[in-house]
């Protein structure tokens, strides 16, 4: 299919750098006709190479902390100036947690680094969903997608406070998806995504070690950034009208699986070493 999104407007936060699933959705909507405005806290900003982003996708950037209120309101309020119409969609690609950056154990996590890790991974999605709604900036049948993780659900050690933040986020998927669909047909969702190579993702301790178990155990593989994005797409398109308030595994399988024949097998050939 092309032109998927043609005549379809939008926000994209998290574009970081060509790593990053944000980057990856850009590239795909701008080839399946969509216009957007790219968006992330000045700090990354200065981190990333989203000028790059912009160029090739003809964007403009408004910089924007996802945590700050009036930065959000100056966000949608421009976009919308920007394109002359209510917004289509918008991508929610924001995490970060300190007290995995800093090392400190899920036993002994310092509270305001907790605090602020939970403000921005999940709280700001719940700003922006709430600007957009006081604002009326999206149009009938929108929609609102963040990204997420299985350790909402299912304990990762490693994954420490970050895990707390994924289940509030999809917890505000669905409250607010309720009250957004009531009013304006809007949908929200959030895609649980297999564990993928991007800046923040690498920064979990025992992170490539985990990949390649997450590729044993999914009868599909590791889902790329690439395929997130592709999958990104088809929520955005109005292929997916009727989908909302749902958390959606995109994972090659790995979220259905107990265990596989390659992960065994492992054990096995590791049993035999010792």
């Amino acid at each position: 299919m092309s032109a998927l999104l043609s005549g379809k407007v939008g926000i994209i936060f998290g574009a970081l750098d060509e790593n990053s699933i944000a980057w990856k959705v850009a590239e795909q909507a701008h080839a399946q006709g969509a216009k957007f405005v790219l968006t992330n806290a000045p700090v990354a900003m200065r981190m990333g190479a989203i000028q790059q982003l912009a160029e090739k996708t003809g964007s403009e950037i408004i910089p924007a902390d996802a945590t700050s209120m009036e930065d959000l309101e100056n966000l949608f309020t421009k976009a919308v100036e920007i394109f002359g119409q209510p917004l289509d969609f918008v991508l929610h690609s924001i995490g970060m947690s300190v007290n995995v950056r800093k090392g400190k154990h899920y036993t002994d996590l310092n509270y305001d680094w907790l605090t602020k890790g939970w403000d921005v991974s999940a709280v700001s999605f719940h700003k922006t969903l709430q600007t957009a709604f006081k604002l009326d900036a999206m149009a009938e049948w929108g929609s609102v997608v963040a990204l997420t993780y299985m350790a909402a659900q299912r304990t990762f050690p490693d994954y420490n406070d970050m895990a707390d933040n994924k289940a509030y986020l999809e917890s505000i998927a669905r409250s607010f998806g309720y009250h957004y669909g009531v009013k304006k047909k809007v949908r929200v969702n959030t895609i649980s995504q297999s564990p993928t190579p991007t800046t923040a993702g690498s920064g979990v301790k025992g992170f490539d070690g985990f990949i390649s178990y997450a590729e044993k155990l999914s009868p599909l593989g590791n889902a790329t950034a690439d395929d997130c994005a592709g999958y990104v797409i088809s929520l955005f398109s109005d292929l997916t009208r009727k989908v909302t308030m749902q958390n959606l595994f995109h994972d090659g399988g790995f979220s259905s699986v107990g265990v596989s024949d390659a992960v065994m097998q492992a054990f096995v050939d590791g049993s035999k070493e010792s």
